[in-house]
């Protein structure tokens, strides 16, 4: 890892980071874009306004740890990522004049290492590979947009830096990036360097909202002879079974206990992310963690029921993409 310099020491209280170096402590807080406000666990540096600001209570993130590459579609992607999910918070930060990019992120290293992170990547410019700025801000849904200002951020830049981080944030490990550079494309602002800081604080999504009612299952598998049923929930890589789970186990007895004779497999999927054994091992156990409760609790004949798991080997969805691995990643119902 790089020598550290001898920097300003960053004020830490528990994962509270103060991010110090800048000699304009007093820049007016009232030209932050409205509604937004510092992120709790990692603020601004010194002198620095908020130009722009996003939060998503649950979503996807790709966490950066490798230099960009060029796939197949000659889009820019990173050499090596983490998939994440949670809350992420998305902070865009116009600078003070006359602090160098380097001097911004080496002050966040080093709060973020007394805080006790691990930096996982860091690089500068032609490091960081070609065109590394568009895995962050290239497309339109990617952009902060509730500024005249911020949405055009990183489009003529230079002298580029970043670092990707993992550790605590309120008693959970969480994660941070933080990409710097000088953004030429305002001429006012061509002087002030450009920092978007993203935290991704893990966080279970609302979970419980949908239901598929026993009727509704009764008709799809007369239909097709299967059906999909999301309402039952997991941890990541875990095959026990949510308690907000109970609604949909119990229609699926409902629908057994109203068809004496109807005898079903439990097949349990998931998407393509890691790897393809730990895939099939993982929908399978699955799978029987939802026929045990329907034979154990419910009182289905466990003669009824066979489970099976067929991991990522039929998707219905394209795994390219958060809201097809999240549609690939089920159990079905299927007639036997």
């Amino acid at each position: 890892m790089t020598k550290k310099l001898n920097y300003a020491k960053p004020f830490v209280l528990g994962i509270l980071i103060f991010l110090l170096g800048g000699a304009e402590d007093g820049r007016a807080q009232d030209q932050d874009s409205p509604g937004s406000v510092d992120h709790p666990a990692v603020t601004r540096y010194t002198g620095s306004i908020i130009d722009g600001y996003e939060v998503r209570d649950f979503d996807e993130y790709t966490l950066p740890i490798g230099p960009a590459v060029k796939d197949a579609a000659s889009q820019r992607v990173p050499s090596k990522k983490e998939t994440l999910e949670g809350k992420i918070t998305r902070i865009l930060y116009r600078g003070p004049e006359g602090r160098s990019t380097l001097e911004i992120l080496r002050n966040y290293q080093a709060a973020l290492e007394a805080a006790g992170f691990d930096i996982l990547f860091s690089c500068a410019d032609k490091d960081c590979g070609y065109l590394f700025h568009w895995i962050f801000y290239k497309e339109r849904k990617q952009r902060i947009l509730n500024t005249k200002t911020s949405g055009s951020a990183f489009d003529i830049l230079r002298d580029l830096r970043y670092l990707a981080a993992k550790g605590p944030i309120g008693g959970v490990t969480g994660h941070v990036s933080v990409l710097v550079a000088f953004d030429a494309g305002f001429s006012k602002l061509s002087k002030r360097p450009v920092t978007l800081l993203e935290v991704i604080e893990p966080k279970a999504m609302d979970t419980g909202m949908v239901s598929v009612k026993a009727g509704a299952m009764a008709k799809g598998i007369d239909a097709t002879g299967h059906i999909a049923i999301y309402g039952v929930y997991f941890d990541t890589n875990s095959a026990e079974i949510k308690p907000e789970s109970s609604p949909t186990l119990q229609e699926i007895s409902k629908l057994l206990q109203s068809r004496p004779s109807l005898k079903l497999q439990v097949v349990g999927h998931t998407d393509s992310q890691g790897g393809y054994e730990d895939n099939m091992d993982l929908s399978r156990r699955r799978a029987d963690a939802v026929a045990a409760p329907l034979a154990g609790k419910h009182g289905i004949d466990s003669g009824r029921l066979r489970a099976a798991g067929v991991g990522p080997l039929a998707p219905l969805a394209s795994n390219d993409t958060p809201e097809g691995r999240a549609k690939n990643r089920r159990v079905e119902l299927v007639k036997q």
